[in-house]
């Protein structure tokens, strides 16, 4: 289906289409360039008004269009149209689509071609350090909700030619941008050719929960695989630092994270924090960050247990606890501050900011203390409570943290109710669900430890100077 030669026919479609007597923010002109007719059709609020009051003004000035008829459409676009994104279309589908994007259009009668002047512009926030990761020295910028601030925000660090943004369009009715961005020569193109066949496939009306959405559509997990199948970043340092290592980045119109792939557990061990800082407190950090992700899973099953067998162990062990607690009653404070903590932090994070702190350290003595009183809770479990919370609070990854206390609650449950049993084999099943983890184009979720690459696992590991830390051909190995 093409345009019609007829501009009635043309607005006729429009009229088909669109709520143009109905919706009050489609802006539509009946314009005369000369003697030639003409309709104009764009969003309010998505169009940049100066620019394209002086365009039009320009076009109906005698003193500027000499010719009161117009012969040749795309001879009168580059003779008299001075804006740089002017392009021609005779495709209604394609129209439509851009109109809703932000481009307006404008029919000239006598033609079956439009001109679409890309003059959009999109309300957005200031662009700003992501509050999920921050750090104390570095950049302070982050990803938006508006797709083309984020690649410019990676372009302005990646100035190789190479760097590709590819875009794809999502959902029926949402129509939403996704951008492919990756550095042609470093990528596996086979990854990418999957990638590009799978979001060609979808066949959904939207993607209501932007970049989250699009997760869930490219990698299908079960119940029981908590753990993130993709790294999410709101930092362009993050993401420019992968893209250098030859991974792709997905960005989501609407979302101000953008998805890396193809991901290993090893991403989540490591923060731009490390690299901020000197060689030396980088890697203790990371170490501490490891050693922190294991603590968060253990630490809670393991007081629970070792004081259930207080009685049969050696005395040099009963310094995790100096009261004698009945198991189950012990298995139920530990059930309450599990929740417990896990509910202010959920409110604190989600409170105004004006009662955040109040509400996180007052309310958590307070609370305590009045727990301990009525004997809901013991100082011990209190304790080891706040410590896996801020062992769990210290991982970088948000994602990484939730799906460590998901593993922790089900070891903890398994423990209380069948002891030393229940925690092996809740030990055995966590980790036979990391393992089964899928990730996106079927690679190694523990790539480079397997298949092993110890030049890539080390630069993971630890934390190695500038000059050693440059990315190489190792990580085209995925």
């Amino acid at each position: 289906m093409h345009l019609s030669k007829n501009l009635d026919e043309n607005i006729n479609l429009l009229k088909e289409t669109f709520p143009l007597n109905k919706s009050f923010d489609l802006i539509t002109r009946d314009l005369y360039l000369g003697e030639t007719k003409a309709f104009f059709l764009a969003i309010n609020g998505f169009i940049k008004a100066d620019l394209l009051q002086r365009l039009f003004s320009d076009l109906q000035n005698p003193l500027y269009t000499k010719d009161l008829h117009i012969d040749d459409l795309e001879t009168y676009m580059n003779a008299k149209i001075g804006y740089a994104q002017v392009s021609l279309c005779n495709d209604p589908d394609k129209i439509i689509k851009d109109v809703l994007s932000g481009p307006s259009v404008l029919f000239i009668d006598g033609f079956d071609y439009a001109l679409l002047i890309d003059a959009r512009t999109y309300p957005a926030r200031g662009i700003e350090e992501p509050d999920t990761e921050k750090v104390t020295r570095g950049a302070k910028d982050g990803f938006v909700e508006t797709l083309l601030f984020n690649t410019n925000l990676i372009r302005r660090r990646i100035r190789n030619p190479k760097l590709t943004f590819s875009m794809k369009t999502i959902g029926s009715d949402s129509k939403t941008d996704v951008a492919i961005a990756y550095i042609d020569g470093i990528i596996d193109e086979e990854l990418l050719e999957k990638l590009n066949k799978k979001l060609d496939s979808l066949d959904v009306t939207s993607l209501t929960m932007g970049s989250r959405s699009l997760e869930e559509l490219l990698v299908k997990k079960r119940l029981f695989n908590p753990l993130p199948s993709f790294h999410v970043t709101e930092r362009p340092d993050v993401a420019c630092s992968y893209l250098l290592e030859g991974h792709m980045v997905i960005i989501v119109d609407n979302s101000p994270g953008v998805l890396i792939l193809p991901c290993t557990i090893f991403e989540f061990t490591q923060s731009p924090e490390d690299y901020y800082k000197s060689t030396a407190s980088g890697n203790y950090v990371r170490f501490i960050r490891f050693v922190s992700s294991i603590l968060s899973l253990l630490l809670l099953p393991l007081f629970l247990l070792l004081a259930t067998y207080a009685d049969i162990l050696p005395k040099e062990l009963h310094v995790l606890t100096t009261q004698e607690i009945a198991p189950f009653k012990l298995f139920i404070y530990v059930l309450f501050i599990e929740f417990g903590l896990d509910l202010f932090n959920y409110s604190s994070s989600h409170a105004a900011s004006g009662f955040s702190n109040s509400l996180g350290i007052i309310g958590g003595l307070i609370i305590s203390d009045i727990a301990i009183e009525l004997k809901w809770a013991s100082l011990e479990v209190i304790f080891y409570g706040a410590a896996t919370l801020l062992l769990t609070l210290s991982l970088s990854s948000i994602e990484f943290g939730e799906a460590i206390r998901i593993y922790r609650i089900f070891l903890v449950f398994l423990t209380g109710f069948f002891k030393i049993y229940g925690f092996v084999a809740g030990l055995i099943l966590i980790i036979i669900s990391v393992i089964t983890t899928p990730v996106f184009g079927g690679k190694s979720y523990f790539w480079p430890l397997y298949p092993f690459n110890w030049k890539a696992l080390k630069t993971l590991l630890f934390r190695y100077p500038t000059p050693k830390a440059q990315p190489s051909k190792i990580w085209k190995e995925k």
